[in-house]
């Protein structure tokens, strides 16, 4: 696939489809393959303390010509939270936490305000699974897509977190020189990594690391371009 001229980059000229509303009613958008067929679900932004996932995947869809031919891809999964800085949704809920696993837990969800504090910042994982629209929006794209590969961006703890050592995870890591690894080493109930274990999905939590928006994208941002651009890197690695 080509890519437009750069003097095109500041807009999006694709067109995304509504797949849920957020608490406070904000559109939740997903860019769908023009076949329909989405192999892989891409989303970025359900932590709305990390806009840098959003940003970089937004260059990325700029800079194409058409749709991607094979990746589902969803900007903000958490629009309130980016739009207030939160890493919850408007009801205080950490989304990421908030997912129909098994696992699923009422306590208190603990973060960290900086890298080198203590987890000491309590949000809510929600009245019980599920109870947020916008997880229960997510759930319901990934149900509908049925992608051979969900890719969740986050950061900042620069690996790729691929619990069965996929091919494709293999791949991002060896294009962006991040560990390749098969957790983040605590637990995470509730999450969308564990209700995706639950359901037998190969889900890679892309972690960028703690750079600036422009490290990032020299870095990261030809790799998810080569993604979402070039059917064959799936058909490579399989």
């Amino acid at each position: 696939m080509s890519t437009r001229q750069r003097q095109e980059w500041g807009t999006i000229d694709t067109t995304p489809e509504m797949f849920g509303r957020t608490v406070l009613g904000v559109p939740m958008e997903v860019w769908m393959p023009a076949s329909g067929n989405g192999k892989i679900l891409i989303f970025a932004g359900i932590h709305g303390e990390e806009p840098e996932t959003t940003v970089l995947l937004s260059q990325v869809i700029r800079q194409m010509e058409a749709v991607s031919p094979h990746c589902a891809v969803v900007l903000a999964a958490n629009p309130d939270g980016l739009s207030r800085g939160t890493r919850c949704n408007a009801n205080g809920v950490d989304l990421n936490r908030n997912f129909p696993a098994e696992n699923w837990s009422p306590e208190p969800v603990p973060y960290r305000w900086g890298k080198e504090l203590p987890r000491d910042v309590s949000l809510s994982p929600g009245e019980g699974p599920g109870s947020e629209p916008e997880t229960r929006a997510v759930v319901n794209l990934v149900e509908s897509v049925e992608p051979e590969y969900l890719i969740s961006i986050h950061a900042p703890l620069a690996c790729i977190d691929d619990p069965d050592l996929t091919p494709l995870g293999k791949w991002i890591s060896e294009k962006t020189e991040l560990p390749h690894v098969e957790g983040v080493g605590y637990p995470t109930p509730g999450s969308f990594g564990s209700w995706a274990l639950d359901r037998d999905l190969r889900l890679i939590t892309y972690e960028l690391p703690s750079a600036s928006l422009e490290e990032n994208r020299k870095i990261h941002g030809p790799v998810l371009l080569e993604l979402l651009s070039n059917p064959s890197v799936l058909e490579s690695v399989q």
